[in-house]
This record gives C-alpha cells, sequence and structure tokens, in this order.
C-alpha cells in the first residue's frame, strides 16, 4: 500500500510538472527611435503569469514579430518611413538564443512606408511585409543562417474606397501564406479587397491567382485575417466596420457567406477592430475591439463555418491592438497598447469564454505578441 501510495504521489508530481510548462512569448512594441523595443517573456501555463526575463532587443517600432517554424529566428518590422531611405521602413532578422534571448543578424529596406506586419513561408524561406503607408507587399528570401536578402519582389496594389480620410489609396495591412505555400493572400484596408497570389519560383515569384482577389463590404476596410485548418473557410477582421467576414471556397473561388458585427447592439461610440484568431480546435473565433476596448468571443460551427457572437469582454485596459492564444489553448493574452499594459484571459473549455485572471503587467506601448511555439 505504501509503495502504492507513492507511485500515486509521483505520477501527481510528473502530472503538475508538465502542466506547469514555461513558454517564452516576444513583445513587439512601439518605440521611440531605436531603442529596447522587443521584450522577452516567461509564461507559465498553468497559472498564467508573466515573468520579464530582462533581455530586451534594440529596435525602431517593431509592431509586428513572426517566429521560425523551427524556432531558430525572430523577425521583426520596422514601422517608420525614413526620409533619407526612400521613405523606406525594414525588417530585422535575429538569432534565439537558448534562453530565448535575441541576437541581431541584419536589417533590410522594405521599400515601402511603415511595415506593420511580417509572415513568412511555410517552409520559412520567404518572407512577406505590409507596407501600410506605401500600400504595397515586399518579398524576400531567407538566407539558412537566418538573415535575410536585399528585396526581391515588390508588389503595389491599387485602388482606393468610400471611408472619409482612411481610403484615399491601398493600405496592405497583413498577409499570410495558405498551408500549402503555394498562395499568398493579402489584406487591403484602402481598397476593401483580399488579394490572392500564386507563389511561383523565379526571380518575381508571386503573381495574381486566377481570382486575383476578394472585394469585401465598401468602407469595412479588411486589416487581419486566419484561415479555418481544412483551409476551407477565411475569416476577415474589418478595422473600419467592426465586422468578421467569413469566406468560403466554392471549387476554384472565395465567396462571402456571412458578415457579423463584433460589438453588442448598443453600443454606439466608435471602436476600430485588429487582430483576429481562431482557436486550435477550429470552434471558437476572437476579435479585438479598440474602442470599446474588448474581445468579442464567437462560436464557429465547423460544417456552415458561420459565426454567432457569444461575448464581448472587457480587456481591463486601453486599445487591445494584438492578442495571442498560448500554446495550450487554455489562456489568451492581450496586448493594450494606450494602457501600457498586458493582460490575461482563462478560455472556458466548453464555451469559449473569457474570464479575467486579475494578471495585468506593464509594458510600453505593447502591440504585438509571438509565442514561441
Amino acid at each position: 500500500m505504501k509503495l502504492l501510495l507513492m507511485c500515486l504521489v509521483s505520477i501527481l508530481f510528473c502530472v503538475q510538472y508538465v502542466e506547469a510548462k514555461k513558454h517564452i512569448l516576444y513583445v513587439g512594441t512601439y518605440t521611440k527611435g531605436m531603442a529596447d523595443g522587443i521584450f522577452v517573456y516567461s509564461f507559465n501555463d498553468r497559472s498564467g503569469k508573466l515573468v520579464n526575463l530582462k533581455m530586451p532587443a534594440i529596435s525602431n517600432n517593431p509592431s509586428f514579430l513572426t517566429v521560425s517554424g523551427d524556432k531558430k529566428y525572430l523577425y521583426a518590422v520596422g514601422e517608420v518611413a525614413d526620409p533619407e531611405n526612400d521613405h523606406s521602413g525594414g525588417v530585422s532578422a535575429f538569432r534565439i538564443e537558448e534562453n530565448g534571448k535575441l541576437s541581431f543578424l541584419n536589417h533590410v529596406q522594405t521599400h515601402g512606408a511603415n511595415p506593420c506586419h511580417v509572415c513568412l513561408s511555410p517552409d520559412s524561406k520567404k518572407l512577406v511585409a505590409s507596407n501600410y503607408t506605401g500600400g504595397n507587399l515586399s518579398l524576400f528570401n531567407v538566407l539558412p543562417n537566418g538573415s535575410l536578402t536585399a528585396l526581391m519582389q515588390k508588389i503595389q496594389h491599387t485602388g482606393s474606397g468610400p471611408f472619409p480620410g482612411r481610403q484615399t489609396e491601398p493600405h496592405a495591412h497583413s498577409a499570410q501564406f495558405d498551408a500549402s505555400g503555394k498562395l499568398l493572400f493579402a489584406a487591403d484596408l484602402g481598397t476593401d479587397e483580399l488579394k490572392i497570389y500564386s507563389v511561383g519560383t523565379g526571380e518575381n515569384p508571386l503573381k495574381p491567382d486566377s481570382q486575383p482577389f476578394v472585394k469585401l463590404s465598401p468602407g469595412s476596410g479588411p486589416r487581419h485575417f486566419d484561415f479555418s485548418a481544412d483551409g476551407r473557410f477565411i475569416y476577415v477582421i474589418h478595422e473600419l466596420s467592426s465586422t468578421v467576414t467569413v469566406l468560403m471556397k466554392y471549387g476554384g473561388e472565395w465567396k462571402t457567406i456571412q458578415t457579423i458585427k463584433t460589438l453588442p447592439k448598443d453600443f454606439e461610440g466608435e471602436s476600430w477592430c485588429a487582430d483576429i484568431h481562431l482557436s486550435a480546435d477550429g470552434r471558437f473565433v476572437y476579435g479585438s475591439n479598440r474602442g470599446h476596448n474588448s474581445i468579442a468571443v464567437f462560436t464557429r460551427d465547423n460544417t456552415s463555418g458561420k459565426l454567432d457572437l457569444v461575448q464581448t469582454v472587457s480587456v481591463e485596459g486601453n486599445w487591445p491592438r494584438n492578442f495571442t492564444i498560448d500554446p495550450t489553448g487554455q489562456f489568451l493574452l492581450v496586448a493594450n497598447q494606450k494602457s501600457n499594459d498586458i493582460t490575461v484571459f482563462r478560455i472556458d473549455e466548453a464555451s469559449g469564454k473569457l474570464k479575467y485572471t486579475g494578471i495585468k503587467v506593464p509594458n510600453e506601448s505593447p502591440v504585438c505578441l509571438q509565442f514561441m511555439k
């Protein structure tokens, strides 16, 4: 009996140890010139606690980050428009050391103004930056040592939209490769389009696909988007209209099947959407509202792909630009840009709803959260 008890205690201890795994979280921020811009945290996936490891990397407005699939490299945009370099922003490459610390590799110009998003192809051999003010995309090759080549291809968007002051010209806001790496999708806030490019080889591998774009509601302002795991649906969040549009693939063509608000029906103030993510199991979709300062929680029908709004929960801060779900799927973390903090919420496994943990960590102008998954 004593031996059995000892075995049970050992098993319990092992289970608790596994549950309390710590993950590295990188935080991108807005800075005032070259300064400590990327912060490194340890996240406890049992308690939800964040600990600042106090080994920041120097960068200029690293407003969006991405980590390579092998977890060896991190890439950060420099959201600037530098008049001395043809109003070009840039992308910086960093090597991730064993303890999570970042070591600078190189910096390349995007030849576009205010890059605000960066993504890698599934094989981590190509990188695309979205230049907001320039209204264009910049493509780079990634070298075997993780550093970036000079600009390989630049694609200029054209067009405008009806929203006063925000859609006088194109504004590329984000781009992502599909799971195959054969297609690149790009949300343009200025033209109300989700662009689609085929990815080939050669000097100019990006070309308009057979369906070159999906036209979205006039004045909606598509900003970010996420794919369903099976690749049949795309969820686009619109900054200007505070809505999410569900796109479904019929044969070889993407079509809109639903557009749904991210705000409560009785809300009358100004609010602007920012980020969107699906849960790993695909049952829930989350979107951030800046102004209403909330996360919208949707349940998702796995068959039809359609959404139902079930909760809008306060972020306990101001201006939730970007958020992320931890690698275990138990927590959602929010970067509150204007209140200078990161807040942590627990995700209810059954309903997908969020509950504030009471954990709030100070951080100057956090705008991007990226786990090293």
